[in-house]
């Protein structure tokens, strides 16, 4: 664990550093905050990078070789189905969470925002037009696996991978084999390559909080205070709920758990990329004892489908924006929504902003005016710096919770 913790105290060092370089710019030199801040981001933007070169093989290798070495098709649809069931749960309860609270805070009531130009939210409003079930189906299922590869559509490569793991399970030891110790081989070769990148990961993080403290520096903290205070408790909330069932099911070693995550939690949350953590999550929660056959099946899984942090989001930035035109909306409608989000935000990741097009998609469907998002787009990155993070949280608790009910949980853990 020391390498762990000398990069979470990298990174720590990092983030300050990052706030205390961008407020300096936005502070000292307004007129050079968007070059500076133009520039200072290709430190994020390279580790994103590098992060996604490794996304796709490393997806297509894990969930090949996991499901193949399952062999037993019956354990491949009991994994799976309880993994399904925690997902659709923990969206339910996440959505009835933002529901519940942006009900009850009401920051759309009591806060004056300006109305903003809706042209900041042009490219928003075009992307999310006719987002619906062809697009859906079009988002799933691949028409070119390597199309897939290239654009790093994980559902897509998600869908492929179990279908090619299933056919290999049932070719036989005597084809399969080779090609399983393949795959395996390289998806150790890519975590290995993982301990590499996520060096870059404190440069990652300075680059990507100076730019934007530069750019906006600490007043729009101010203007947007009560959205993001009742945004940053609901968030709270939903951790405490989930954290709850975490103890439940895996009792104290949740916290050696927290402890094993803290660093690509602390990443997410300062590159608003869950994305950027896989890598480094499989990895840790190998370590962390969960078995490398449930964690390569599950995880890729749960970054299509079990978005926490986003979903809560979705019901909370929508019902926001109708509070602020002042529209009411009745318990129906309300319900309906929620059910409306649970299907529609399945299979969005990879999308970009993709909660944002969610929304504005939703909004849309129930008379509240779209150009509404451009309200939240201003404070956006900081409330996806805590949805990245939950979404992190959400995946470790779920494969971890998984691995607890298939009888595949070590109780050492340890290195790999």
């Amino acid at each position: 664990m020391k390498g762990q913790n000398k990069l979470f105290i990298a990174i720590i060092v990092a983030l300050i550093v990052g706030v205390v370089i961008g407020g300096f710019v936005h502070l000292q030199y307004p007129e050079s905050a968007k070059p500076f801040s133009d520039n200072i981001k290709l430190l994020g933007t390279v580790f994103i990078r590098l992060v996604q070169m490794i996304i796709a093989p490393l997806v297509f290798t894990t969930l090949v070789v996991g499901i193949a070495k399952m062999s037993d098709i019956k354990m491949i649809g009991r994994v799976g189905s309880k993994a399904m069931l925690w997902f659709i749960s923990a969206s339910l309860v996440s959505l009835f969470i933002g529901l519940v609270l942006v009900n009850w805070l009401e920051p759309g009531h009591v806060t004056k925002l300006p109305i903003q130009d809706a042209a900041s939210a042009d490219e928003l409003l075009k992307s999310s037009k006719g987002f619906w079930m062809e697009d859906f189906v079009k988002h799933i299922i691949p028409k070119s696996i390597f199309e897939a590869f290239a654009t790093n559509e994980v559902l897509q490569i998600v869908v492929f991978s179990i279908m090619f793991g299933v056919a290999l399970a049932n070719l036989g030891d005597e084809y399969a084999q080779p090609v399983i110790k393949l795959f395996d081989v390289i998806a150790h070769a890519i975590l290995k390559m993982v301990g590499y990148i996520m060096w870059f990961a404190p440069l990652g993080v300075l680059g990507a909080i100076a730019a934007v403290v530069a750019t906006n520096g600490f007043e729009i903290f101010k203007v947007y205070a009560i959205y993001l205070r009742d945004f940053f408790f609901a968030i709270a909330v939903l951790w405490l709920v989930l954290l709850l069932v975490g103890y439940f099911i895996l009792g104290n070693r949740l916290f050696e758990l927290l402890r094993r995550i803290k660093s690509p939690l602390l990443i997410a949350f300062s590159t608003t990329s869950s994305e950027a953590v896989f890598p480094k999550l499989v990895e840790e929660l190998e370590r962390f004892g969960c078995n490398n056959r449930v964690v390569s099946f599950i995880l890729p899984l749960g970054y299509s489908f079990n978005l926490d942090g986003s979903m809560m989001y979705m019901t909370f930035a929508s019902i926001f924006i109708a509070q602020i035109y002042g529209i009411e909306m009745s318990v129906g409608q309300q319900i309906t929504m929620l059910l409306v989000l649970m299907l529609t935000s399945k299979g969005i990741a990879g999308v970009p902003r993709a909660s944002l097009v969610i929304i504005v998609a939703t909004c849309s469907m129930f008379g509240i005016p779209p150009e509404g998002i451009a309200l939240i787009l201003p404070i956006d990155h900081f409330c996806d710096m805590a949805r990245s993070m939950t979404n992190v949280l959400g995946n470790a608790l779920a494969t971890s919770a998984v691995s607890k009910w298939e009888g595949q949980l070590d109780n050492h853990g340890g290195d790999m």
